[in-house]
């Protein structure tokens, strides 16, 4: 068990070695840190609020469970709602669209590929203002101008009109998966976070099973001045503005500002000590923008989002294209993907489940990856007739994107210093739409339809991600180890400086930091 050093001359020489730039920002009295400027904004309130008393007052299991009702069913409000709502012209490609709008398959392809150039291109600028502003509201105003651009969808009769709310929609959903990452951090240990990260991600294959739904619904309405497409697009989008505004109201953007009590913010706050990330600093810090980009996990963790979002990319897009090309009409293909669905959240809900409780997010992601190398084989090699073993080929595909949660926790866990974290969600975001701009691209017409480009390469994409990433945990073992004998050998193993924690140090200047598996 780590021991806590009081002395303050050990504290102040612990602090100038892990953070020397910062050694203005700290002064050191009676044996503790006391906070001048730029720590944590949970240390600060610790310092003002703080009540040892109040610690015994509170029973951590129904704490977390209070706080499990408080966020978690709202955050997966958000993912389910973008899912859906950015995959909704995949239910409307087969419900008529291209022959409303007057458009061609690759043109379909670039409204993807539009998507995904803006959501990557307003990462950095989202990661900037989430960190400057109220994290939650930030993300409930992206969440109801999307809706508000969903909602607009259903009156573009043109190509020009998609490409419109196709680039609105890139920019303000790009917000969803950063913000939830850092709210995620904000109340969760490490061990707890992978499960939660896993039942908000389950926007996916919910989204999936009520998009389908939705779409085989609308699809019994059959009018001439106004299409089933457009009406599914308005009511969806009406439903998002909505959620947007309960989300404004009800979803905190800290402990320190939620509507716990007194003595369950403290609970909350102390609790996430042992993660040694932190809660939150509206300090923007260059260094940590610069070290997150020279670290050698960043891009090992970009080439393994990049590989596995191809076929993401691809199948999301392309999944009722897919399924009707097999020989079903549109009412089936809609009804067909709801197992897609199915597969999704079992798959997530098992592998961020093992992940939390066994603290080995790497091998949970290279166990998911295996079924969509076999679900590529399948669709791409069995002969044209066989349209079962195609059909559970696209199913198994969905396997791929439940690794995703997995790498979102993987870096909440890996990634300390709020810049840095920051700083490395939108790298992961910006890998992800990498990933999905490439997969769509790899449907190309003159292989219609069997497409046989696209399933091959989601088979090398997922054999790319799948070595990366246990390249990416023998890193991490390495890395501990080389931690841990440093430490003995300099005297600090096991020592441990009191509130270090809270003083948005990075993993890099924070010697007590061992990283996740």
């Amino acid at each position: 068990m780590a021991t806590a050093v009081e002395d303050p001359e050990i504290q102040k020489s612990a602090i100038q070695e892990h953070s020397p730039t910062e050694k203005d920002a700290t002064s050191i009295e009676e044996g503790k840190i006391n906070v001048v400027k730029d720590a944590d904004e949970a240390l600060t309130f610790l310092r003002q609020e703080g009540d040892d008393d109040a610690i015994s007052e509170v029973d951590e299991k129904k704490l977390l469970r209070k706080i499990d009702f408080m966020i978690v069913p709202l955050m997966w409000s958000c993912y389910f709602l973008q899912y859906l709502d950015k995959t909704l012209i995949n239910y409307a490609a087969v419900m008529g669209l291209y022959t409303d709008t007057n458009i061609d398959t690759n043109q379909f392809s670039d409204l993807a590929l539009l998507f995904y150039v803006t959501y990557l291109a307003f990462e950095f600028p989202h990661g900037y203002g989430m960190q400057r502003l109220p994290t939650a509201k930030y993300l409930a105003t992206m969440l109801t101008l999307w809706g508000v651009i969903v909602t607009v969808t259903s009156a573009c009769n043109n190509y020009g009109g998609l490409v419109t709310t196709r680039v609105l929609l890139g920019c303000f959903e790009s917000a969803v998966a950063p913000s939830l990452i850092l709210i995620t951090t904000m109340w969760y240990k490490k061990n707890e976070a992978p499960l939660r990260v896993g039942i908000w991600y389950l926007g996916t294959g919910t989204g999936t099973i009520c998009g389908s739904l939705i779409s085989y619904g609308f699809q019994h309405y059959h009018g001439t001045s106004f299409k089933s497409w457009q009406i599914m697009f308005l009511v969806v989008g009406l439903v998002t503005v909505g959620m947007g505004v309960v989300n404004f109201f009800l979803l905190p953007d800290n402990p320190m500002t939620s509507r716990l009590t007194h003595a369950e913010k403290i609970v909350a706050i102390e609790r996430l000590r042992e993660n040694q990330t932190g809660i939150e600093n509206k300090h923007f810090k260059l260094k940590q923008v610069k070290e997150c980009f020279i670290d050698p996990q960043t891009w090992l963790l970009a080439v393994i989002t990049i590989a596995s979002n191809v076929p993401n990319g691809a199948v999301s897009s392309y999944q009722a294209t897919i399924i009707k090309n097999f020989g079903y009409d549109s009412k089936t293909t809609a009804l067909l993907q709801i197992p897609s669905g199915g597969v999704s959240v079992v798959s997530i809900l098992t592998a961020t489940y093992l992940a939390g409780r066994f603290s080995q997010r790497g091998i949970n992601v290279v166990n998911l990856l295996i079924p969509g190398i076999i679900g590529g084989c399948l669709m791409a090699f069995l002969s044209a007739d066989n349209k079962a073993g195609k059909l559970i080929g696209n199913y198994l595909t969905q396997c791929i994107g439940a690794s995703l949660p997995l790498l979102y926790s993987w870096v909440g866990a890996n990634y300390a210093g709020h810049t840095k974290k920051v700083t490395m969600n939108a790298i992961l975001l910006m890998a992800f739409c990498l990933g999905n701009i490439i997969g769509p691209l790899t449907f190309v017409q003159t292989q219609a339809p069997d497409f046989i480009g696209a399933k091959i390469a989601i088979i090398v994409c997922c054999a790319i991600a799948l070595v990366t990433a246990i390249i990416l945990r023998f890193y991490y073992v390495w890395e501990n180890k080389r931690r841990d004998r440093r430490a003995e050998e300099e005297g600090r193993l096991g020592v441990h400086i009191a509130d270090s924690e809270f003083l948005d140090l990075t993993d890099w200047e924070n010697k007590e930091f061992r990283y996740r598996l």
